[in-house]
């Protein structure tokens, strides 16, 4: 609230014609956001309020003694007041609307209205504009600038030239106004020597030359060049010089196909040799340089030459190495996105002490190069977007850069979004964008100046919106003429960057016509000998792909002695002493330690965390993240606690004594493809970490499908790419419905091959110990792989899967579990049943009150279904002289579950004239009934015809 006065009072009587203008729009600010305005003027609204034109040209009446001069100085002041106004909307519409009007289209395809821009749109005439100081509409603007009307003139040239900017979405005060000053002050513009220019042309003579010889050498043969956004190769250059000379230890990229050979060859130095060894199909290991400056993933299976990363090492004279990568990718787009944020969590955090990672944001940075069309087109890229801010999931900022031909495919941008720009999704997390048109290399590099020097500052996401066109079809043996005649007419006759900018530099005579020969004839020179060291030889067509022998890994120890984990159970219910956990869940804790520490029984809970804890003690770091991790969907974690009167958290395991580990715990974002990606890549780079990745449900992971079956399961196969990742994924038919039962097991076990991971489905608490320890010692090692596990939901507090602490303290994890209660008599058994997860623990929980009656039954749970334990059960059934029948059972439908993928399996190893059969739900679109009370009885009924002494037939096994 101001305060009371006189006129003789105010300041306002000091401001006149365009200074009193200036005041009152600084008014408007104050009254929307009274911390947008200078702090000199605030305390002068707050104090004297709004100044007034009627006023002030009263004060100016008396000090000049006019005596009639009143209402001509008011009608005037009033007019100067609307023209500052206007002056004053004109620049920020300039700001605001300029790139709507810039020249960034090198096709010339785009024509825009100006009516937004001219001076008579806004009532205004030169003569205005040059009677307004400078200051009012640009005050970063240099000294050459003397009027209104300069700047305006200015503005209007920053703002609508071949490079233009949109960041008034970014509410950032500080960072907006960096934002305006660096632009407006041409600081992002630095001078090019002639050398730089020279560097840059001979850049895109390699980028086009090796295109077109690509071209020309390999005819017909996809390469999806990248011609028509050639400059990309020098921005990044550009980009990665800069984080270089600043010391970033990790530069990691990822993108799609289009121009990724060109990336690989000069970015990543992959030698020319070895790509065109693959078009021809001849031997390229020997062509990778022997010292290993460039480190190329290969597989047994392999991926097209388009889909490889690859891995450089990059020598600066005054901060050492530095190590680039390129991430492997498949056709899926934007789904590596998450992937190479995941690889740059990684790359920024220390973690070899107690507590959460320490995290560096300068040792490491991404670039993510998206298509226009995929960029607002991928839930993908949204999700990743959303993480660049979250404590668990930020890395400092990444650059983005849209590779923008301006189709998808054969589709118009006008089919492919609703929005006027690819980079329109961006503004909704406040990411300034920069548009520049791909035909000016050097308005190019202004952009990854800008970029990089933004990320630097405020460690927050940037993107370039990269604008140019595609030379070509989406492919080498694609005709676009076919759905864009007119646009390929336009195409054809347009010359290249290369010429444009080897043109402009003669213009300047900063180079000679002789000189940009001598460059083409050079770069030309090179891509010839390097073909012709080329091997004159194709490998054979029918390549023999290793056979690899399915097994599991190898027993190791994995057994703690019961002193240490009685003392971490200690440490689970030692909080400090200020700290108040809330009462009810307090009491649960101490609950399963008492447990613990007088019965040595170990609930599943329990087990998690004392095996999250002696992984640490062995040296091992954590990470574990989902959407409720720290406390569990079912609220069975509570690995971190929160004092219920500050909301301050604390975690047990980061007080754990001798630990040399970090255990980083997030609840994650509702989003599983990124997640899961991020997890994904965290692994690949720190494949010493144990890395596990929980669903809310199990079948929620549907949503990071791709993930799963190009990466995860694959990864190894097609780039030789390691992970020891752990999917955590709850599953069993309680009578939820289908979207909260089933984790797609049949899924996994159709993927499952080669090693390729482990699938496994336990049910006790000391089997989950054991599975976790043995996951984490084989981390890092040749025999790494990642980890499916079907977790239990009702199962968590049921009494069966508890485990005594002697199971613990001895033993290993086990393939198959054997019902103690039954079999015992191994002459009378004659049905031997298989099967996996809570429907064994139905089974034991039936066979209690009547084992003495089921002699001729024996149950088995098969633990682990990935490798399938094939010896292991053959060694079993060999026992059994009377057996008559195997049967698997299971809780889901025939054409889901383990029944498609074991029963092969099992007639494999059957003894001969011994029958096998399937007891469970017949085959089902959906996964599950909706109904709890049909659901028990489908559930009953299948318990009753295991455990009835009849031959199972169609008609009782499954229901009709």
């Amino acid at each position: 609230m101001y305060k009371q006065t006189t006129k003789g009072d105010e300041p306002w009587q000091k401001f006149l014609g365009p200074n009193l203008g200036y005041v009152m729009d600084m008014y408007e600010h104050y009254v929307n956001d009274p911390e947008s305005v200078d702090p000199e003027l605030k305390e002068l609204f707050e104090q004297y309020g709004p100044p007034t034109a009627s006023e002030t040209a009263e004060q100016f009446d008396r000090k000049t003694s006019h005596e009639n001069a009143n209402e001509s100085v008011n009608q005037e002041g009033l007019s100067n007041v609307y023209k500052v106004a206007a002056a004053v909307k004109l620049a920020e519409n300039i700001r605001t609307y300029g790139h709507l009007y810039a020249d960034i289209y090198p096709l010339h395809n785009n024509p825009a209205e100006k009516d937004l821009l001219q001076l008579d749109t806004y009532d205004l005439t030169e003569a205005d504009l040059k009677a307004i100081p400078v200051n009012l509409l640009c005050k970063n603007a240099p000294e050459l600038v003397q009027t209104g009307w300069d700047a305006i003139q200015y503005l209007k040239a920053l703002y609508t030239k071949a490079i233009t900017f949109e960041f008034q979405h970014v509410h950032e005060q500080e960072e907006n106004a960096w934002l305006t000053e660096m632009v407006e002050s041409g600081s992002i513009f630095r001078t090019m020597s002639t050398e730089k220019k020279s560097a840059v042309l001979e850049r895109l003579t390699e980028v086009e030359e090796f295109e077109k010889f690509l071209h020309k050498t390999f005819v017909g043969q996809k390469r999806f060049s990248v011609e028509g956004l050639d400059v990309l190769i020098p921005v990044l250059d550009e980009i990665v010089a800069e984080s270089v000379q600043v010391g970033a230890k990790n530069i990691n990229i990822g993108m799609a196909h289009r121009g990724r050979l060109n990336v690989l060859a000069h970015v990543l130095g992959k030698p020319y040799e070895a790509i065109f060894a693959e078009f021809q199909h001849a031997p390229n290991k020997e062509l990778v340089p022997s010292e290993g400056s460039t480190g190329i993933n290969y597989g047994w299976s392999g991926d097209v030459k388009y889909h490889l990363g690859a891995d450089r090492q990059i020598k600066h004279d005054r901060i050492g190495r530095a190590r680039l990568t390129l991430a492997n990718n498949p056709s899926h787009l934007e789904f590596v996105n998450p992937v190479v944020e995941g690889f740059t969590r990684a790359a920024q955090e220390e973690r070899t002490r107690s507590g959460f990672p320490t995290q560096d944001v300068e040792e490491s940075y991404a670039i993510l190069i998206h298509g226009d069309a995929a960029f607002p087109g991928e839930g993908i890229v949204a999700e990743t977007l959303n993480m660049s801010r979250l404590r668990g999931y930020q890395t400092g900022g990444t650059i983005h850069i849209i590779a923008n031909n301006m189709i998808g495919f054969t589709t118009e941008s006008y089919d492919s979004r609703s929005t006027k720009y690819a980079s329109d999704l961006a503004k909704g997390y406040e990411i300034p964008i920069v548009h520049v048109n791909a035909d000016n290399p050097e308005a190019c590099l202004a952009a990854a100046y800008f970029a990089y020097e933004y990320r630097k500052r405020f460690n927050k996401d940037f993107l370039i919106d990269l604008i140019g066109y595609r030379r070509f079809g989406h492919n080498e043996m694609d005709e676009p003429s076919t759905t864009q005649p007119k646009l390929y007419e336009i195409v054809r006759k347009h010359p290249t960057v290369r010429e444009i900018y080897a043109t402009k530099l003669q213009e300047q005579q900063s180079l000679s016509a002789e000189k940009v020969e001598e460059i083409n004839q050079r770069v030309q020179n090179k891509l010839q000998t390097a073909y012709e060291k080329v091997p004159n030889k194709t490998v054979h067509s029918g390549v023999l792909l290793p056979v690899v022998k399915e097994q599991a890994l190898p027993e190791l120890p994995t057994a703690v002695d019961a002193d240490t984990l009685q003392e971490l159970g200690e440490h689970f219910v030692q909080w400090p002493e200020n700290f108040k956990v809330f009462p009810k869940l307090a009491r649960i804790l101490e609950r399963r330690f008492k447990a613990l520490k007088e019965d040595g029984k170990i609930d599943w809970s329990l087990g998690e965390a004392l095996a999250f804890a002696t992984i640490l003690q062995d040296g091992t770091p954590i990470r574990i993240t989902g959407q409720d991790s720290e406390r569990g969907t079912f609220a069975q974690r509570n690995i971190m606690l929160h004092d219920i009167n500050t909301n301050e958290t604390y975690s047990p395991l980061h007080k754990i004594p001798e630990v040399n580990a970090t255990f980083a715990v997030h609840n994650s974002p509702l989003s599983e493809g990124s997640v899961i990606g991020f997890e994904y890549g965290y692994n690949v780079f720190a494949p010493e970490t144990l890395v596990l990745w929980e669903a809310q449900f199990g079948d929620f992971a549907n949503a990071g499908q791709v993930l799963f079956d190009q990466f995860i399961s694959a990864g190894e196969a097609k780039w030789g790419q390691k992970s020891g990742m752990v999917l955590l994924l709850p599953h069993a038919y309680e009578g939820q419905g289908p979207e909260h039962s089933s984790g797609r097991l049949e899924r996994y076990l159709q993927s499952a091959a080669e090693n390729n991971w482990t699938v496994a489905n336990v049910t006790t608490a000391a089997q989950y110990f054991h599975l976790l320890r043995r996951q984490a010692a084989v981390l890092n090692t040749k025999d790494a792989r990642p980890l499916v596990v079907m977790t239990p939901k009702s199962l968590l507090r049921n009494p069966n899967s508890v485990s005594d602490l002697g199971e613990l303290t001895a033993g290993s994890f086990q393939a198959i579990l054997e019902e103690p209660l039954l079999g015992k008599n191994s002459a009378k058994v004659e049905r031997v049943v298989l099967g996996s997860g809570k429907i064994t623990v139905d089974l034991k929980e039936a066979v209690q009150d009547q084992a003495e009656e089921l002699d001729w039954v024996h149950v088995l749970r098969v633990e682990e279904i990935y490798p399938f334990p094939t010896e292991q059960i053959k060694k079993v059934l060999s026992r059994f002289d009377s057996l008559k029948e195997i049967v698997w059972v299971q809780e889901e439908p025939a054409n889901m579950g383990s029944w498609s993928f074991a029963e092969p399996r099992i007639h494999e190893l059957a003894p001969e004239g011994v029958k096998v059969s399937y007891v469970g739900r017949e085959r089902r679109s959906s996964t599950a009934e909706g109904d709890p009370t049909v659901h028990k009885k489908e559930q009953q009924r299948i318990i009753d015809n295991v455990l009835t002494r009849q031959e199972i037939t169609i008609e009782n096994a499954v229901t009709r």
